[in-house]
């Protein structure tokens, strides 16, 4: 009696479910409840990471404005543009995980490491976008400007900005969102963050903690979600008050 080729497969298939089913089992079975006794370490793991976040989107962003300015091709020149495109290019090509071995590497363990790695991101991201925004602007308020003799930074100010502040807010405040859950990554690899304390309890086989490490640093998410979108409705609040005075 001839038998199907695809039956050692299927039993397989069902041995490796079984497998996996039991395992998924005892491991959260260990995970609940989650246990908050070392509250401590988690609050200085939690304050950490955000410490790197918010520092990393801070100087990221003062970073990116130049970079992205001196991108826009409807602005600068091709000598400029072009560098300053190659410098966005090589932010953005690698993980911010990566990023972070090789500052590791290079300045040691710590949250030094983890504020440059996602300092480089935050550069990427901001400073591509940033230059996007710039090159779809209306030029005719760029050109009345220069008509009347204003400055290289006044027509920056007066005729580019106001146009792009409410998706520059956008960008920012999602920046740094992406920075908080970043910071819990690129401590994995040494460079500070809550995101140690969790690679150790993982390897301890401390999974209780480790789920209150996981429902901290989503609480964390949340609130910075929330808070960043309270600071971006002021900003636009405030700027849309502005033009209507003018």
């Amino acid at each position: 009696m001839l038998t199907s080729p695809r039956a050692p497969l299927i039993v397989e298939f069902f041995r490796f479910w079984s497998r996996a089913a039991s395992n998924a089992e005892r491991f959260f079975s260990r995970l609940f409840p989650p246990n908050f006794q070392r509250w401590d370490l988690l609050v200085k793991g939690l304050q950490e990471s955000l410490e790197i976040a918010v520092l990393a989107s801070t100087l990221g962003i003062l970073l990116a404005l130049p970079i992205g300015l001196c991108a826009a091709r409807n602005l600068m020149p091709f000598w400029v543009t072009w560098p300053s495109r190659m410098l966005i290019a090589v932010c953005r090509s690698f993980h911010p995980v990566i990023v972070g071995i090789v500052f590791v590497k290079a300045l040691g363990f710590g949250a030094l490491s983890g504020i440059a790695a996602l300092t480089v991101a935050s550069v990427g991201f901001i400073g591509k976008l940033f230059a996007e925004a710039i090159e779809e602007i209306s030029l005719k308020q760029v050109e009345a400007l220069r008509a009347t003799g204003a400055s290289f930074m006044n027509t920056i100010t007066f005729g580019v900005l106001p146009q792009v502040f409410g998706r520059f807010m956008g960008f920012a405040t999602y920046q740094l969102d992406s920075n908080l859950r970043n910071s819990t990554m690129v401590g994995i690899v040494g460079a500070g963050g809550i995101g140690g304390a969790l690679f150790a309890a993982f390897q301890r086989f401390d999974y209780d903690f480790v789920c209150a490490m996981l429902l901290s640093i989503i609480v964390l998410i949340f609130l910075g979600e929330v808070l960043a979108t309270q600071v971006r409705a002021i900003f636009l609040e405030r700027s849309t008050l502005d033009a209507g005075k003018e």
